[in-house]
């Protein structure tokens, strides 16, 4: 359960998800995975967990996969009993949810959708000649993201063009205007994506 609450946590917090979202999303991922744990499945069947976003519809996504056959139930106990109202509260949360076959064909998964309308969207990213880049915009250095603060060229003593990046850490960097770069530039949307953990 600490990795099913670990890796929402991560993966919303770089989404920029509201806290009330991502308070909400731990919350119904907890009962879910509490959920999926309690079916009686062959020991070596792991509970799969995947986070999702829908950004034209501005929703997250919460999908648990187990090996367990039947379908879960919203049931109501009575007020002596302790347990069974997991699905109460996710059905009281979810803008919608449901359930459908495993993608293996073994199992069910059960997803969930949240709104989450002021979740971001990663940037595309882009190979562009050094030539091109813009302050404003990142470019990938040593495997590394870095903001671009100032761009100037000069020429080569033996004749060519020179770019020369001033970044928001480290020396600046100095290459040759044709060089391809990988740049991106924040806040352009992509459909749709995920990730997925296991719990532990």
């Amino acid at each position: 359960m600490p990795r099913t609450r670990a890796l929402a946590h991560a993966v919303l917090g770089e989404w920029g998800v509201s806290q009330g979202a991502l308070e909400t999303a731990e919350l119904v991922l907890s009962e879910l995975v509490t959920n999926a744990l309690r079916v009686r499945v062959p020991s070596d069947r792991q509970v799969g967990v995947r986070i999702a976003r829908l950004l034209e519809d501005g929703l997250l996504r919460l999908e648990v996969s187990d090996a367990g056959s039947g379908r879960p139930e919203v049931r109501t106990p009575d007020d002596e009993e302790i347990g069974g109202r997991g699905l109460l509260l996710v059905e009281a949360l979810a803008y919608r949810w449901g359930v459908e076959e495993r993608a293996g064909g073994i199992g069910k998964t059960v997803w969930v959708e949240l709104k989450a309308p002021d979740i971001v969207a990663d940037p595309v990213e882009r190979e562009v000649a050094a030539v091109m880049v813009r302050t404003g915009q990142r470019v990938r250095m040593w495997g590394v993201w870095r903001a671009v603060h100032s761009v100037r060229t000069e020429p080569y003593a033996a004749g060519g063009l020179a770019v020369v990046l001033g970044l928001d850490k480290g020396p600046a960097l100095r290459v040759h205007a044709a060089e391809p770069l990988s740049v991106r530039d924040d806040g352009v949307p992509s459909s749709r994506e995920g990730k997925e953990g296991t719990p532990g």
